[in-house]
């Protein structure tokens, strides 16, 4: 036992721990009767229950043993955890230490808020089951497996005093991405940046097969992690007595070897990686819940892995195993008579910026700092006339980001990541300012390694990317280069940050972050030498399905328009930023003068590249920043098809931004690709260059948002995706003066009919929901007794999704 922890302080530990554990039931299963004041009934169990049950007892074991170290050694700790929908755990949690409270008034530190907190979990109107935005201390969408240990170790890049606890789930240890992110380690200095305390949580199953880490035998996982460079350490069992003991142990030896490896490097200087402490917790699947349900093993096994006890209304029965469950936590015990957590547990939490729910890391936004960024016009290519320079547009911006380096190095807080091809990308001027990133061992042949370096260079995009995040979401900078072809690796990654983007803009408490920039290059059309296998330019429309107000997307067509690109992308907030760009030499078009209007204005008419007089042009050419043809600039090899004309002019459009276009284009013309848009429910262009103007003649206004055409599509709910379902949908057939066939003038009384529509659909969301009302604002609302939520109508949307308020 460790001699720091008393008998006393057990006691109140295991307290902490099994109301954490009744906190989790209670959100699975129940909607009312939060402290079993009476028998559980039917109606007081959740009509649909979700979650996961299996994982979430270790994760709250972990809490309250790290809540001790925090208090004891004034540790600055975040919490990341991996294994899937395990956010009752957290949830519960952060409202045991206060946190949660605090963020959300509404659900109090009573009987009334706890019921509140049960409702919301997995319920219309509420939160997810997994760790999300909403989800205080958090960093990491717990929703896809893989990323945590990439985003633990970019939270402690340059963070030298803030220690990572990062839970790696079992199942969640056999994907690519987490395979990979144990070489972390070797990218790690210990003078300068923080720690990294993985625990590989054992619990032996997946949804319905064993785990393969589970499987192998404690030799193996030894010999297995020190071969990564680890020294773990294993706690394995299934009784708290002597669990307890034996975590606190382990916990003080690795925390004591973690300081000694940082105190070493911060008094001598880095010489050799060391090996990092680990810890492997094996405990059973579903630890303490039921035993056996229905003849059947339960606990221990994968049948512990979601929800226990799922068919409660088919077999009443089940109730009462539910509620001798939640009674073997004593709740009597925990809770006072208002449902207040009593004085031993609450007296364990951390205060302030101390507990993990409430930690400034994980809500990076509170300390972030703005770059100091030069002024692009210093780099600027001279081009006297287009077509009369040739240039490499990435080797400018090498220059570029090798001052935003130096200008930021005492900040600490600006890193350059990407797979192994920061000089292929023609970036090698950062390396006359800062070395690769490396622990060693090195060599005499090495060139720009460093334990102190600022690139991050590994051959995993997924590393990149998660590394990159986790960076950012603790209030830090970075730039991701990449080649075009092989972006798509991290295409859900992608998704998962987008995701957590846009759900952030909705919390008031989560402050803005930098924006996640991409440069790709070694683009499709420069790629005749690598062959079909380096050609793909999907990502755009990979991305471009993403709202404008979370992407932008830039395809500047020359050094300068690259030049003005970054500039704004590295100081914007909360968006991801895709650049598409050329590194071969190539016809310089603008200078610097020219490239500026044409970055800001998102797309531009190229009179030096145009014989329109005013005559109605044949061809309206949109390049959007690919390689044009050296002998014609208007012969851009991604140009739109030409469109019927009396005359031979011809009006060329770069374009260095199409989100920017999206929000300022003219009316386009019905073109070969449309997206039904769910939130908008009417159809978008995705390959805006692609299509011909409906109006070639007309300059582009500055203020007008794009008009595009309306369709009506068949299929349930109005959600068919052309694109994503596959095949296209046929139009329904519209009444006279409706639709395409009414005039433009009578469109009014048409956005009436959508808005009446709105109503109904209201009346029917209150016929369903008896308690749902209209707010203050004539907006219909829905008022849940587990937390408010409204039924949106924004963006003309049907009113069939519900949206926390």
């Amino acid at each position: 036992m460790s001699s720091s922890l008393s008998s006393p302080v057990l006691d109140r530990m295991d307290a902490w721990w099994r109301a954490a554990n009744y906190l989790s039931v209670g959100q699975i299963y129940l909607m009312a009767n939060p402290l079993l004041r009476e028998p559980l009934s039917i109606e007081q169990v959740k009509p649909r229950l979700l979650g996961h049950w299996g994982t979430t007892p270790g994760l709250n074991f972990l809490y309250v043993h790290l809540n001790r170290v925090i208090v004891e050694r004034d540790l600055d700790i975040i919490y990341v955890t991996g294994p899937g929908h395990g956010g009752p755990g957290l949830v519960a949690n952060t409202w045991l230490e206060g946190a949660y409270s605090e963020f959300y008034p509404e659900v109090s530190q009573d009987e009334q808020g706890m019921r509140r907190l049960f409702r919301q979990f997995s319920f219309p109107g509420g939160i997810p089951s997994h760790c999300a935005p909403e989800t205080p201390g958090s960093i990491h969408e717990g929703g896809e497996l893989g990323y945590c240990l990439a985003h633990a170790f970019g939270a402690a890049f340059d963070n030298p005093d803030l220690l990572v606890a990062c839970v790696v789930g079992d199942g969640e240890a056999e994907t690519g991405p987490l395979a990979a992110s144990w070489h972390s380690n070797k990218f790690l200095n210990p003078a300068r940046d923080g720690a990294v305390l993985p625990v590989l949580q054992l619990n032996g199953w997946k949804i319905a097969n064993p785990t393969l880490l589970a499987r192998m035998s404690d030799e193996e996982l030894e010999h297995l992690f020190r071969g990564y460079g680890y020294a773990p350490r294993l706690v394995a069992g299934d009784d708290p007595r002597a669990l307890h003991p034996l975590m606190a142990e382990t916990l003080d030896t690795v925390l004591d070897e973690i300081r000694e490896i940082q105190q070493n490097a911060r008094r001598r200087g880095f010489t050799a990686r060391p090996p990092w402490p680990m810890i492997v917790l094996r405990t059973p699947k579903g630890w303490t819940g039921p035993k056996e349900v229905d003849g059947l093993p339960m606990e221990g096994t994968w049948r512990a892995h979601q929800v226990p006890l799922a068919g409660l209304r088919e077999k009443p029965e089940h109730l009462e195993i539910l509620e001798s469950w939640m009674r073997s936590y004593r709740p009597e015990e925990i809770f006072d008579a208002d449902g207040r957590p009593v004085a031993e547990i609450v007296g364990l939490a951390p205060h302030g910026d101390r507990r993990m729910g409430a930690n400034p890391h994980a809500n990076g936004g509170l300390l972030l700092r703005a770059l100091r960024v030069p002024d692009f016009r210093d780099y600027a290519v001279e081009v006297p006339e287009p077509g009369a320079v040739v240039g490499e547009a990435t080797r400018v911006l090498g220059g570029l980001l090798r001052d935003v380096m130096k200008r930021n190095l005492e900040a600490r807080n600006f890193r350059v990541f990407g797979p192994d091809e920061t000089a292929s990308n023609r970036l090698g001027a950062l390396f006359e300012v800062t070395d690769k990133a490396f622990t060693g061992p090195f060599q005499a042949v090495d060139e720009h390694l460093s334990a102190d370096g600022r690139v991050l260079e590994v051959l995993s995009e997924h590393l990149c990317q998660g590394w990159l995040e986790g960076y950012l979401l603790t209030g830090r900078h970075g730039f991701f280069s990449c080649y075009e072809a092989f972006i798509h690796i991290v295409d859900s990654m992608f998704n998962q940050h987008a995701k957590w983007l846009k759900v952030s803009h909705e919390i008031p408490w989560r402050r803005p972050i930098a924006s996640l920039n991409y440069l790709l290059t070694s683009h499709v059309w420069r790629q005749d030498h690598n062959g079909f296998s380096h050609q793909d330019p999907g990502f755009i429309d990979h991305v471009v399905n993403k709202k404008a107000d979370v992407i932008r997307v830039y395809l500047p067509p020359d050094a300068n328009t690259l030049l003005v690109v970054p500039d704004e992308c590295l100081r914007s907030r909360d968006r991801i930023n895709v650049i598409v760009a050329g590194k071969q030499p190539q016809v310089q078009f603008l200078d610097m003068e020219s490239a500026i209007p044409h970055c800001a204005a998102g797309v531009g008419i190229w009179e030096w590249a145009s014989n329109d007089r005013g005559e109605e042009p044949d061809v309206v050419m949109a390049l959007r920043g690919r390689r044009p043809d050296a002998r014609d600039p208007g012969r851009g090899v991604d140009a739109p098809r030409a469109l019927p004309g009396a005359s031979s002019a011809r009006r060329e459009r770069g374009r260095p931004d199409d989100a920017t276009a999206r929000e300022r284009a003219p009316r386009w013309a019905p073109g070969p690709r449309l997206r039904h848009d769910l939130h908008q429910g009417e159809a978008h262009h995705l390959r805006l260059s692609r299509l011909p103007l409906a109006d070639p003649s007309s300059d582009l206004p500055a203020h007008q948002p794009p008009q595009p055409p309306r369709a009506r599509l068949q299929g349930g709910r109005n959600h068919h995706d052309p694109l994503r379902h596959g095949g296209a949908q046929r139009p329904r057939s519209l009444p006279p003066g409706r639709g395409r066939d009414r005039p433009r003038a009578e469109a009014r009384p048409r956005r009436r009919l959508r808005q009446a529509s709105h109503t109904r659909q209201a009346d029917r969301a209150r016929r369903v929901y008896p308690r749902a009302r209209r707010g203050p604002a004539g907006d219909p609302q829905l008022a849940l007794e587990g937390g408010r939520g409204r039924v949106t109508g924004r963006h003309g949307a049907r009113l069939s999704v519900f949206e926390r308020r």
